[in-house]
């Protein structure tokens, strides 16, 4: 989590109960509007993405799954 969102998270902790759902649901539209279907990745993600793929760990399609556990 980068430093200006624990921050908010400390600044919202502040603020009453009805204000901080108010910013909460403020906040939601704002990721809403960036990201309706959340398949959007932030930097930090696509480097975690971008590790995992090139870490020789198999794909999911090269799996035989029907046969797993059938021996």
């Amino acid at each position: 989590m980068s430093g200006i969102t624990i921050e908010a998270a400390r600044l919202m902790d502040i603020l009453p109960e009805s204000d901080q759902i108010f910013a909460y649901e403020f906040i939601k539209k704002l990721v809403l509007a960036w990201d309706p279907d959340y398949t959007k990745v932030t930097d930090e993600e696509a480097t975690i993405i971008e590790k995992a793929e090139k870490s020789g760990f198999l794909d999911a399609d090269e799996i035989d799954w029907d046969s797993i556990g059938t021996e």
